[in-house]
């Protein structure tokens, strides 16, 4: 970056964005404090981010992101209180988030992701995401106090640990997302305190134990995904409660006993993803009013007996190996259920293409 930019005294806005600029950031970039917005994301940026950066005490949105800036974050960049914007993700900063950052009283939304940054944050904070930036340890109790936290994404790190009960605290908390981490204990009832929850992410850790039945009570939730884990229990027939659920992902754990014929009562669902458990007895007739699902997955369980002939009716369903070909084929030659069973294994384990499976009844 250029040293005679520092002569543009009274620039208030400079947008480098999305371009191939090189170099370091020179310490005359202090000298503008009329900038409002400085925006010098995605290019090639190298070197460390000058103590000058916190002269800038008028701005409201800094973005350094996706460059190759190195070193620790500057404690003068915390004395810069207007900045509401603060995105630094995809570089190789690292070291310690000092206490001042609590100064950014006004910052809203702070991006570290790619990173090695750990530290304290500012209650302030609406959004936080920070997936794989090598966080080690726990999570700690105070995280319970980021009272206006929307969005939590701290995904592809290495805690450890069980998931704190102050979460319960982030009452505004929209989307939660600890996914590919070492966390272990329970899923406690304090998530149920999340009553604007839309989407958990809690997959590839170790959790275990049971699902609460609360769960059912947080009617905002869209997204489920909490596969590859050690979960043991049922199904709570509560989630039934959940109307406007898309996603439910409960793959690859130890997951017992039967489907609830309350399953069918999520009318909004499109994939269902049970994959890898220990379910037993039969399919739920009212799966086959689930007019939205697309992906029905329920391979290596323990389920038996027949297929519902529910299932022919639904009009979206492709994923499940051509159910709705194969009933209309039971259909007009007459097989019995446990034969059409048996046809649906082999075509579950064969995975070819819907179009090269079936082409009868469509």
């Amino acid at each position: 970056m250029s040293t005679r930019l520092s002569n543009c005294s009274q620039l208030q806005i400079f947008s480098l964005s999305d371009n191939e600029f090189d170099g370091p950031i020179h310490s005359e970039i202090g000298r503008l404090s009329n900038f409002q917005i400085l925006e010098l994301g995605t290019n090639h940026f190298f070197g460390i981010i000058p103590q000058e950066i916190g002269n800038l005490v008028n701005l409201a949105e800094l973005g350094m992101e996706d460059n190759q800036i190195t070193g620790s974050v500057p404690i003068s960049i915390f004395n810069i209180t207007s900045v509401q914007i603060l995105s630094l993700w995809q570089n190789n900063l690292s070291g310690f988030l000092p206490r001042e950052i609590r100064n950014l009283t006004k910052t809203q939304h702070l991006q570290i992701s790619g990173n090695k940054l750990i530290g304290n944050l500012s209650t302030s904070l609406r959004t936080f995401f920070a997936f794989s930036c090598k966080i080690q340890g726990r999570i700690p109790d105070e995280v319970g106090n980021l009272s206006s936290l929307l969005d939590l994404r701290i995904s592809g790190n290495n805690l450890v640990g069980w998931i704190p009960s102050t979460i319960g605290n982030l009452r505004k908390l929209q989307h939660f997302d600890l996914t590919n981490n070492k966390l272990t204990g329970f899923i406690g009832d304090h998530i149920c305190k999340l009553q604007h929850l839309g989407d958990i992410y809690l997959g590839k850790n170790q959790l275990s134990g049971s699902l609460p039945n609360c769960l059912g009570n947080i009617t905002s939730f869209r997204e489920i995904h909490l596969g590859s884990n050690k979960l043991s229990s049922n199904i709570p027939p509560s989630l039934g409660n959940l109307q406007d659920l898309v996603v439910l992902d409960l793959s690859s754990n130890k997951m017992v006993g039967f489907l609830p014929p309350e399953i069918g009562n999520l009318k909004a669902v499109t994939l269902i993803d049970l994959t890898m458990n220990q379910f037993s007895n039969e399919i739920p007739r009212k799966i086959g009013g689930l007019q939205t699902l697309v992906h029905l997955s329920l391979k290596h369980n323990k389920l038996q007996r027949s297929i519902p002939d529910s299932m022919s009716n639904m009009k979206e369903f492709h994923t499940m190996n051509c159910f709705k070909q194969l009933m209309c084929l039971a259909r007009v030659i007459g097989l019995v259920p446990e034969v059409l069973a048996l046809f649906a294994k082999v075509f579950s384990e064969v995975e070819l293409p819907l179009q090269s499976k079936c082409s009868i009844c469509n």
